[in-house]
């Protein structure tokens, strides 16, 4: 069997590191079972790691108007437009977890206006896509339709941070060729 690389950058090993990321990975390695690919890669500049991570869970673990299935969604449907296999492949996983559907995310990596979800989600990526992808076109009336759906403006704020925070891991792991962990591909189905 051929091996692949994780990346095309370094990879540091875990007793090199810095001891409080170190003992954040282990303790997701403790809760998965391995340790996704994307730590040890930037894991290799410790304050961005920090950095990354402490913007990733302000965003992503917090309760709002959105669900945690609904922030995976823009996470997976943003990173189909980037073309980012790994983020893809990886919260797919989790949106296959959290919205306790096999299916949704393979709907939504392909083309989320066939996916089986509700108008408000649609609406909720059309915009997440907006963010992502034509940022300078955002207008009152985009926000408009979003409060049309129920969104409140610290909802839309939500939406369009994930949309953008991922857009920028989207570039990182492209430019540093994260593979998904095989571990990924089998999660929630």
């Amino acid at each position: 069997m051929e091996t692949h690389l994780i990346s095309r950058f370094a990879v540091p090993s875990l007793d090199s590191l810095p001891l409080d990321i170190r003992h954040r990975i282990e303790g997701i390695q403790e809760k998965s079972g391995f340790v996704p690919n994307v730590f040890l890669v930037l894991a290799r500049r410790p304050a961005e790691f920090r950095a990354f991570f402490a913007q990733h869970d302000a965003l992503m673990d917090k309760d709002s108007g959105l669900t945690k299935a609904e922030r995976e969604m823009i996470v997976v449907a943003t990173s189909a437009a980037n073309a980012c296999q790994y983020c893809v492949i990886a919260h797919g996983a989790i949106l296959r977890i959290r919205a306790k559907n096999p299916l949704l995310a393979d709907q939504i990596a392909v083309n989320y206006l066939k996916a089986d979800i509700t108008p408000r989600q649609s609406a909720m990526l059309d915009f997440a896509l907006q963010i992502a992808l034509h940022s300078a076109t955002v207008e009152a009336a985009d926000l408009e339709l979003l409060h049309a759906q129920g969104f409140s403006d610290e909802d839309i704020w939500d939406i369009g941070a994930i949309a953008a925070f991922f857009a920028m891991s989207n570039r990182l792991a492209n430019l540093a060729a994260i593979r998904p962990n095989a571990e990924f591909y089998s999660m929630g189905r």
